[in-house]
């Protein structure tokens, strides 16, 4: 069966391609809230053109943008309508006991990524470091129920924020500089981003493990921004770039 997965987060949606349990295809896309259903049909055609997965048989979708969310529904009923359908919302099954105060709060794309490391590390506890627009931090413990997390605002964010309020400085790309004590400006910009979101997600990471009794906790990186720290993490034990992805074709094999 090929599925075709959609994460739609606030800046970027990532799109993948399944044929059974291979990942065949996987494509970052802008989430424009200005694009219409038939133009997303458009644009996923010719993406999965790119790769052997077949006719799509089956969709899951995870959107956390609103905007976005209601073009969705439009695309899947007007061009998946014979397709097996599973939106991550209230009332799916994804196999992840929420136990927060008001379960509803936790967004998709969480859900998601906790029912991937579920299956990825099935019976240890395991903290996941998904850092994209917001940098969040997602505990599951070792029967695979979500107990909760933390935010944090995202590097980029940080960054815009830090370009638009300093008259002096300015957006600059977001790679390690030669060292933590820099000599100009820029690399001193990039300092602060990378070995700065680098300590915030080890101490962070630190008190969840102190908190989860510190048994063989697995501390899993992902999301568009994991390369720029994690280099300098300590805490981090795997990266899982397409763990959302993973954690969509989880819960479409549950809603089958």
């Amino acid at each position: 069966m090929s599925l075709l997965c959609l994460d739609v987060r606030n800046n970027h949606t990532v799109v993948g391609a399944f044929d059974g349990d291979r990942l065949v295809g996987s494509w970052r896309v802008a989430s424009l809230d200005t694009r219409t259903a038939d133009e997303w049909q458009l644009l996923l055609r010719g993406l999965l053109e790119q790769c052997d997965a077949g006719p799509v048989e089956a969709v899951a979708l995870s959107c956390t943008v609103p905007a976005v969310l209601h073009e969705m529904r439009l695309l899947l009923e007007r061009h998946y309508d014979d397709c097996v359908v599973s939106i991550v919302e209230p009332g799916t099954r994804t196999g992840v006991a929420i136990l927060m105060d008001n379960p509803r709060e936790v967004g998709a794309d969480r859900i998601v990524n906790a029912a991937a490391v579920g299956v990825l590390y099935a019976g240890r506890p395991c903290v996941v470091v998904d850092v994209g627009t917001a940098t969040t931090f997602d505990v599951v413990d070792a029967q695979g129920r979500y107990v909760g997390g933390a935010i944090s605002a995202g590097i980029e964010i940080s960054l815009e924020a830090l370009a638009r309020r300093g008259a002096q400085l300015r957006s600059v790309e977001l790679v390690r500089p030669r060292g933590v004590i820099a000599k100009n400006t820029v690399e001193a910009i990039q300092s602060g981003m990378v070995f700065g979101f680098a300590g915030l997600v080890d101490g962070i990471v630190t008190r969840m493990i102190r908190a989860l009794g510190g048994d063989d906790v697995a501390v899993v990186a992902t999301g568009r921004n994991a390369d720029v720290v994690l280099g300098e993490c300590t805490t981090v034990t795997a990266h899982e770039p397409d763990l959302t992805l993973i954690g969509l074709r989880i819960v479409a094999s549950r809603n089958a």
